[in-house]
């Protein structure tokens, strides 16, 4: 099965009219993107938008031979032109099936979106996924394989591949295509590693791709690092690493501080921007869990979990400290960064960096730095992927 991408953008397009974000100021020449639409074997066109005849002959390609139109969302967009000969569009009802005079079938499946995906199974088994752009599978798909391919709104709408990957419906083997891109995510490097992570690429408008053809997508690094400054954005970034997969275990380590309703009010910010299907706990004992088998782990942070081992060894006092507070830390920390090297499951960590700032002015500040400073060091040097995250801006320094 062959499809060409008639336009891979927001249905709107990429960038929007009249929009001055930064996002479309920067989709200019080969980063600008046509309102989605696919052509799947010449015969078969999933969404019509404007200008859809000129995208298939800049692509190389005629609309003449296609047979059914289907359409996968309202049209909010410009005026849609109806080519002349083109069948007139529509749409197949949730759960029906809709066989082609070439051969191919095309299932519908009910969304939680307004909206209708497509299910197309070619003459040789092919098989794809086209999901319109917001939305995700109501329920769960049952397939007894996974999909060859999957089209859909991969930045707007991770958790749906998440439910994909959770059902056995995208596996490994699956090529996760991004479509309908908008101005979520800055166009560029910055798109394509945000999709990297996710296990999923972008193509060009235009792009003429065989279904089940192998294409290499970066591996997904099993331990990544995420390091940055006070609200500069790093739990966002994690979670964002996580939040196409499904049954993630998010490990807080900061606890519950009784009174503190502004530490209340930062744990509810982080409960409501998480994904529903992850599930948390609250320890900072962190090795079981690392060599436990199970779901990825996020550990949000190692600043409090180094925070707690301090207090464990009384670290804080001077003359303790130095009694061998130091040695019982470093225990516990070579004790982490074993579990971490050892470890069987894929983990995104969180710390603070925080020796770039002002000097503590007590011992005890400067010694929390300090152990920070070579926890950090000694945790990185075990991952794959170490981001470092500037005023919402990750840096790759590993990976």
């Amino acid at each position: 099965m062959e499809l060409t991408l008639l336009g891979t953008g927001a249905p709107a397009g990429l960038p929007r009219p009249d929009c001055p974000c930064a996002a479309c100021a920067g989709a200019l020449g080969a980063y600008a993107r046509s309102a989605t639409a696919v052509l799947v074997d010449g015969v078969l066109l999933l969404d019509l938008t404007p200008g859809a005849a000129f995208a298939a002959a800049r692509s190389g390609h005629s609309l003449s031979a296609v047979r059914q139109v289907l359409l996968s969302h309202p049209h909010d967009g410009p005026a849609v032109e109806h080519p002349a000969g083109l069948p007139r569009a529509g749409r197949v009802p949730d759960g029906r099936e809709l066989a082609l005079l070439d051969g191919h079938r095309v299932r519908a499946i009910a969304l939680d979106h307004p909206g209708t995906g497509y299910e197309v199974t070619s003459p040789d088994g092919g098989s794809l996924l086209y999901l319109p752009p917001g939305a995700s599978p109501a329920g769960e798909v049952e397939r007894p394989e996974p999909y060859d391919m999957v089209l859909a709104d991969v930045v707007g709408r991770p958790d749906a591949l998440a439910k994909l990957r959770a059902s056995g419906a995208v596996a490994a083997t699956t090529d996760v295509l991004a479509v309908h891109l908008d101005h979520d995510a800055p166009p560029g490097p910055e798109l394509h590693r945000r999709l990297a992570a996710a296990g999923a690429r972008a193509v060009p408008d235009g792009t003429t791709l065989v279904v089940g053809e192998y294409h290499a997508v970066p591996d997904l690094p099993r331990r990544t690092l995420v390091l940055g400054g006070a609200r500069s954005g790093k739990s966002v970034e994690a979670e964002r690493r996580l939040e196409s997969f499904p049954e993630v275990v998010y490990v807080a380590t900061g606890g519950v501080r009784d009174g503190d309703s502004d530490w209340a009010d930062r744990i509810r910010l982080h409960r409501e921007r998480r994904p529903g299907s992850w599930r948390t706990t609250e320890t900072c004992d962190l090795v079981p869990l690392l060599e436990a088998e199970g779901p990825p782990l996020l550990i949000d942070c190692l600043s409090l979990w180094l925070t707690d081992a301090m207090d464990k060894v009384e670290a804080w006092d001077d003359a303790k400290w130095a009694a061998g507070g130091d040695r019982a830390l470093r225990e516990q920390t070579a004790q982490l960064v074993g579990a971490v090297r050892q470890s069987a499951r894929t983990v995104v960590a969180v710390s603070n960096e925080v020796g770039s700032g002002v000097v503590p002015a007590t011992a005890s500040g400067r010694r929390f730095r300090d152990e920070l400073g070579r926890l950090n060091a000694a945790f990185a040097g075990e991952c794959e992927h170490v981001l470092l995250v500037v005023a919402g801006q990750a840096l790759v320094l590993r990976g």
